[in-house]
Order: structure tokens, then C-alpha cells, then sequence
């Protein structure tokens, strides 16, 4: 069992997420994955979480027979299949279960390689879901605080032999206007606010803390598509 035990913060803002994602926004999140048209808004997030997503996906080797991998946070799915394509087993874990229900329907259509996938509604830290080669987790940890970040990542690595590839809101001025016009919607319609951290902050902390002393700072980029801003990191085990 591990001592990296989470923070009250990280348990107090997961449950925000998961009573956010299943029950406040769950149709808007199916509506993304789908090929629906969508408003000039939305439409520049949903580009930007596709290119996101290829970035992730390129931090890993085409050919993944024989990989184990964790997508934390899963969604809709999108990313999990994609990895099951190049030949990974993949667990695709998110708090919702209506998500992981839309998820297991999309890959149940996908042919022949979605059988190397499944999904389970649940905490992506839970020791339960064994050990992996990668972990993946894409706009799963930007409601977080850094310490819970930190915290999250070696729990995290205690698990992973290869690599953890991660997204940040980064710390932008663009992103601090966005959060102010957020709070001006109803309290209801509010998505759980997102922690801007400064991704060369992180890695140096990534790097003195003993949790993670096993690890080291890779590769990073920045995606920004309109409304969509986010921050690609890998910490590599050496």
C-alpha cells in the first residue's frame, strides 16, 4: 500500500469533477467526441484537444505490442483507442460513469483492436488498477494544485516503468482573462476551475522532489487553439 496518500484538496476536488462531468456536463462532453458541428467556440477546443492529443501520442513508439497503458482521465475514449490502435493494452479510467458508459459504446464499434481496451469509472491513482508501461493523462490534472499534482505524479510513477505524459493549464494572461469571464456564469453552469501552473516551475520541483527521484523532465509543448490552452510534459523513469 502506498504512504503517498492524497491530499484533503485533491479528494475534495475530485469530487467536484465527477458531480460536474456525470450529471452538469456530460451531453457537452458526448457532443465533443462526437462529429457533431459545433459553435465557433467550442469548435477551437475541440481542435485543440486533437492536437493535443497528437502530440501525446507522438512522446510514444508507433508500434506499442506489448505495452500496458494507463489513460487517466479517459473521457470519451478518443485517446485510448487511438494507443489500442498501434497495439497497447489499454485501461481508460475516468470518475463518470455515464463517460466511461459513452466510452465502452463508441470502441464497441471500432472494430477488432478496441478489444484491448476497457474502461472503468473510478480514481485514476487507485492502486487496483495494477502496474503499467506508460501512463497517459490528458487535461485530467489541470483542476489540480501543484502539490496535488506532485503528489499525484509519484503515485502515479510507484506504478509505471516507462513514462507519464501529462497536460498543465499553463500560466498565461490569456488563460487568467478566460478564468475571470468563467466566473461570471452561473454558479451551475461553472466547470470546476482549473490551477494555472508555470510548467518550469513544476519540472524543478519534479526534480527535487525525493517522491520522484527515480524520474526526469522530457520533452514538453505548448498547444493553444482559441479557447484552448494546455501544456504537454513527460517525466521519464531513468
Amino acid at each position: 500500500m502506498s504512504d503517498i496518500l492524497p491530499h484533503a484538496s485533491y479528494l475534495r476536488r475530485r469530487g467536484e469533477l465527477q458531480v460536474y462531468f456525470d450529471r452538469t456536463a456530460v451531453d457537452a462532453w458526448k457532443k465533443f467526441a462526437s462529429d457533431e458541428p459545433l459553435g465557433r467556440i467550442r469548435a477551437t477546443v475541440r481542435a485543440g484537444r486533437d492536437r493535443m492529443r497528437a502530440t501525446l501520442l507522438s512522446y510514444l513508439p508507433e508500434d506499442l505490442a506489448g505495452w500496458r497503458i494507463l489513460d487517466a482521465g479517459c473521457g470519451a475514449g478518443h485517446l485510448s483507442l487511438e494507443l489500442a490502435r498501434r497495439g497497447a493494452e489499454v485501461l481508460g479510467v475516468d470518475l463518470s460513469p455515464e463517460m466511461v458508459r459513452f466510452a465502452a459504446d463508441r470502441a464497441a464499434g471500432e472494430g477488432a483492436f478496441a478489444a484491448r481496451v476497457r474502461f472503468e469509472a473510478g480514481d485514476m491513482l487507485s492502486a487496483d488498477h495494477g502496474r503499467f508501461d506508460a501512463v497517459v493523462a490528458m487535461d485530467s490534472l489541470i483542476h489540480y494544485r501543484s502539490e496535488d499534482t506532485l503528489a499525484a505524479l509519484a503515485r502515479l510513477g510507484e506504478r509505471t516503468d516507462g513514462k507519464i505524459l501529462f497536460t498543465l493549464a499553463p500560466r498565461t494572461p490569456l488563460l487568467s482573462v478566460m478564468h475571470g469571464v468563467g466566473r461570471l456564469f452561473p454558479r451551475g453552469d461553472r466547470a470546476p476551475a482549473i490551477e494555472p501552473v508555470s510548467p518550469v516551475k513544476l519540472a524543478r520541483r519534479v526534480h527535487r522532489d525525493p517522491r520522484l527521484g527515480g524520474w526526469s523532465v522530457g520533452r514538453d509543448a505548448r498547444i493553444s487553439s482559441g479557447f484552448y490552452i494546455s501544456h504537454a510534459m513527460e517525466v521519464t523513469r531513468r
